[in-house]
């Protein structure tokens, strides 16, 4: 799900009508750097409406209202093409950010019209890792009218068009809440109406006001949105410095603590997750232990720099659990027979990976295929509502792994695709060395 988006440049000359007089107010040049995009998920969007909250939540503000961009007090700064920082005014300056902490009254996207609410924590395609989002869905809908929202004041500072999209569609969208607190929203699908003039053919580095509750723009069938804090440092990363080409990542905190009633509620009375935590969890590395992430040695880590390499996810995998059923153990194989990856659990689902440390040696597990179930026993779709999900693994090996730590980051790894446990005794020269 992750690509990268090649810096380029974008020119815009805005021009408007004083009088009968034409005067030329604005010159933009926006020399980009990288822009780290995030999930290419099929193109699926989400959002939210302008009458989707009853009395006891506050209207969203619509297009209609008068806080717009040309009448407001904080002017939208363009980056300067000799330092690529924004330009600085007495009013505010790039550091004109305020507090840490605060909490939303808004959703960030209209849950009239969104079905489903998934966890983080998921591992699929290129996320061979723990994804570090949730996911807004209605897979029914047809056509960008599902509205998405800021829940909370700030600034858009970072927009990027995802690669290979139509111009004026799909889009990732950071806000600046606080010092601290940002949103980021992932295949926003078109803009509202008053942002639209400031959507770039590729990325732009802005700073547009927004107001609690403000129309944003909209999504189809699903967006994708997660909360950073960065006084918030996950303890389940063994080495943050693996992470340093997606920094935000081990700040990824639990989303419903930052929504207030009814709001809070509402989120989780249409997620899919009913384990806490219910918001999903994505740092499962315990340091000489062998569950959580794994890199392949000498990648860099996650990607290095940055995720501009392609294929970067190749060289990952997970040893960890099931995003909405967590007692399952699962293996999340990066490049494995020449795919994004796999996902397996383990016969017998034993024995847990959070146990198995150097003094255990080598380590047998059997692969098989597993799916998802609601309570009542029938087959969950992936994309209907479910109060409830849980797996149930089949019988049939699909492959064998042999892991072995050989240090506390550091373990040996070879995959056995279309054999049984008792076809492999051993590692053979195939095996490969991952860290953290």
């Amino acid at each position: 799900m992750e690509v990268a988006v090649i810096a380029m440049y974008l020119l815009v000359i805005t021009k408007f009508t004083i009088g009968n007089d034409m005067k030329t107010i604005l010159l933009l040049s926006i020399m980009s750097v990288i822009f780290i995009s995030g999930c290419t998920t099929d193109g699926r969007t989400e959002g939210m409406s302008d009458n989707a909250y009853g009395s006891s939540i506050k209207a969203p503000i619509t297009d209609d209202t008068s806080s717009n961009i040309e009448n407001s007090n904080y002017p939208v700064k363009p980056l300067t093409e000799q330092t690529q920082e924004p330009y600085q005014t007495q009013q505010e300056t790039a550091n004109d950010c305020k507090g840490t902490k605060t909490k939303f009254d808004f959703a960030p996207v209209n849950l009239e019209k969104t079905k489903v609410f998934l966890p983080l924590g998921l591992m699929t395609g290129s996320h061979v890792t723990p994804i570090d989002h949730h996911y807004f869905q209605d897979f029914d809908n047809e056509g960008y009218d599902i509205e998405i929202y800021s829940p909370g004041d700030g600034y858009i500072t970072d927009v990027g068009h995802m690669p290979g999209a139509k111009s004026g569609e799909d889009y990732r969208v950071v806000i600046e809440h606080t010092c601290t607190i940002s949103s980021t929203y992932i295949h926003l699908g078109t803009f509202a109406e008053k942002f639209r003039p400031y959507a770039p053919e590729n990325y732009a580095r802005l700073r547009i006001p927004v107001k609690a509750g403000e129309l944003i723009g909209y999504y189809e069938k699903n967006v994708d949105y997660n909360l950073v804090d960065e006084e918030v440092t996950l303890t389940g990363f063994a080495n943050p410095e693996s992470y340093r080409a997606e920094p935000w990542k081990i700040h990824v905190p639990n989303t419903y603590e930052y929504f207030n009633e009814p709001v809070k509620s509402k989120l989780i009375g249409i997620t899919l997750r009913t384990t806490e935590p219910i918001s999903g969890k994505i740092d499962y590395d315990i340091d000489s232990k062998l569950v959580g992430n794994w890199f392949l040695e000498g990648t860099g880590g996650y990607s290095g720099e940055s995720t501009s390499r392609t294929g970067y996810w190749l060289n990952h995998l997970a040893i960890a659990y099931d995003a909405y059923d967590p007692e399952r153990i699962v293996f999340s194989i990066g490049n494995y027979e020449d795919q994004d990856s796999r996902q397996f659990a383990v016969k017998g689902n034993a024995p847990d990976p959070a146990s198995i440390g150097v003094e255990d040696g080598l380590v047998k597990y059997e692969l098989v295929e597993y799916d998802w179930y609601m309570l009542d026993g029938n087959p969950w779709d992936r994309i209907s509502p479910a109060n409830g999900i849980i797996t149930k693994p089949f019988d049939i090996a699909q492959g064998v792994v042999l892991v072995q730590m050989t240090g506390p980051r550091k373990i040996k790894f070879e995959v056995f695709p279309g054999k049984t446990a008792s076809q492999i005794n051993g590692f053979t020269e195939g095996a490969k060395i991952y860290e953290r």
